[in-house]
């Protein structure tokens, strides 16, 4: 059995549970150390349950909490070589550098890291498998690739980026520069991008869809689950979404 939670997810801070069997991961931690504890026990985890913190990229709203957790509760911190890099010297308890083309067999969970295009030094997302049922991690892209697809291709739930409504975004206060990164080809995936991309993968095995990275400014939730649910061909209201503050609650695949 997979289980996931998000402790948010946005531009203010992301941080995702993800767990298989005995084994327990966290993708990312943006949030400062103190406050990701109150985001973990709100959840109902304990910060020395965690085996592994694992990193996608190096933008703050996913390292900011990162090595003061770390280094608190003695937890080991994986990531790519050129998010090392860019990352910077960090003080860690136990580094791991992963490739982001190579699976990983780590206890009771398999991880596959998936190189994406976005404008940090080498980032990645994941998808985490127990044997029998997989899970896909996908935000922080600017545009979906053949592999990305081959690789969320038939997954049983999936956490997705839908950041912005084009639209919405085309009217934002945000200067041209800003507004141009967020919806280029190495900036976030628009509403409309993660509906195509659902259009083009087998979802018939999905037992969750939860909508991540939403923008404060440029989105919504429901327009997000009415979108999402026009390419799925269901009911919105199954659309989950990860929000900022609140969250997502556990939930498991089975």
């Amino acid at each position: 059995m997979i289980r996931f939670a998000s402790l948010g997810s946005g531009s203010r801070g992301n941080a995702t549970l993800v767990s298989v069997g005995n084994t327990l991961v966290l993708v990312d931690c943006g949030f400062s150390a103190r406050e990701a504890e109150r985001r973990l026990a709100r959840l109902d985890v304990s910060p020395a349950q965690i085996d592994a913190i694992l990193v996608t990229h190096e933008h703050s709203d996913h390292v900011g909490g990162v090595a003061r957790l770390a280094r608190r509760h003695h937890l080991p911190v994986w990531l790519t070589p050129g998010t090392r890099m860019a990352w910077g010297e960090q003080e860690l308890p136990e580094l791991r550098l992963i490739n982001a083309h190579e699976g990983i067999a780590f206890r009771d969970m398999h991880i596959q890291p998936c190189p994406v295009p976005h404008d940090a030094r080498e980032p990645c997302q994941f998808v985490f498998s127990d044997g029998a049922f997989s899970l896909g991690l996908l935000t922080d892209v600017g545009v979906v690739t053949p592999h990305l697809r081959e690789q969320m291709d038939g997954c049983d739930a999936l956490l997705l980026e839908s950041n912005h409504d084009v639209d919405m975004l085309a009217r934002s206060p945000y200067p041209v520069s800003v507004r141009r990164r967020v919806g280029g080809q190495l900036g976030h995936l628009s509403n409309a991008q993660a509906a195509k991309f659902l259009d083009s993968i087998d979802a018939a095995r999905l037992q969750h869809l939860v909508a991540g990275h939403l923008s404060d400014t440029n989105n919504c939730p429901d327009l997000v689950r009415e979108t999402l649910a026009a390419a799925l061909d269901c009911e919105s209201h199954w659309i989950g979404v990860a929000a900022q503050d609140a969250g997502l609650d556990w939930r498991e695949i089975r």
